[in-house]
């Protein structure tokens, strides 16, 4: 156990939560503008989308449900509020640009829900918490990009909500180690279990035995 693990422990954090027994999957922002190296805003992806794709399969095959998320704003930035003035370089994810559509190496089906939305939360100024209720849904898997921005923000929101969240470690990803890094840390201590992706694998096939 490393110092700030010890810190973190005797202060009360870093508690395995465990996941509940109805899960689905939160696809978070792997759009084309974040796992495009030629994207303004983003960057090679390429291995936590074939991980992201891996969770997506299996929870499809358990018959768990997966809904998406995208960030899209009009061309002007009119949308976007000041987030759009720390971050400008988030301008070039229009509708007209293409950076908004899914990663097409992502198997996303017809009925996947794909929530437009403007900040750095899959729950903010979205449907997302009426989906989820109607699914009767419990816990979160989250994927998606970037770790230290939506990725982040999402998992927050998510267990304030009363949701418990797996992060498979190998399905989140950032520009820079750093954050990346030092977000997962963070997450697992204070709001969510970050997990192997074969953990996450595993218990998205035992949640179909528990409910079936």
């Amino acid at each position: 156990m490393s110092d700030d693990e010890a810190i973190l422990e005797q202060a009360g954090f870093s508690r395995r939560l465990g996941p509940g027994k109805r899960p689905a999957v939160l696809v978070v922002d792997l759009s084309k503008g974040f796992t495009d190296p030629d994207s303004p805003v983003g960057s090679d992806l390429s291995e936590v989308v074939s991980e992201t794709a891996r969770v997506i399969e299996a929870a499809r095959a358990a018959g768990h449900p997966v809904v998406f998320t995208t960030i899209e704003y009009l061309e002007g930035g009119e949308d976007g509020g000041v987030w759009l003035e720390k971050a400008p370089g988030l301008r070039a994810l229009t509708a007209e640009s293409g950076w908004g559509e899914i990663d097409p190496r992502l198997p996303r089906a017809p009925r996947d829900p794909v929530l437009v939305k403007k900040g750095a939360s899959a729950f903010f100024g979205t449907n997302l918490a009426r989906i989820l209720a109607s699914w009767q849904v419990d816990t979160l898997v989250v994927c998606g990009a970037t770790t230290s921005g939506c990725v982040r923000a999402s998992v927050v929101d998510a267990v304030q909500y009363g949701y418990r969240c797996l992060v498979p470690r190998e399905c989140v990803g950032d520009r820079v180690v750093g954050p990346h890094e030092s977000n997962l840390f963070d997450i697992d201590a204070k709001y969510g279990d970050v997990v192997a992706v074969d953990e996450a694998l595993a218990y998205l096939e035992g949640a179909r035995a528990a409910t079936s």
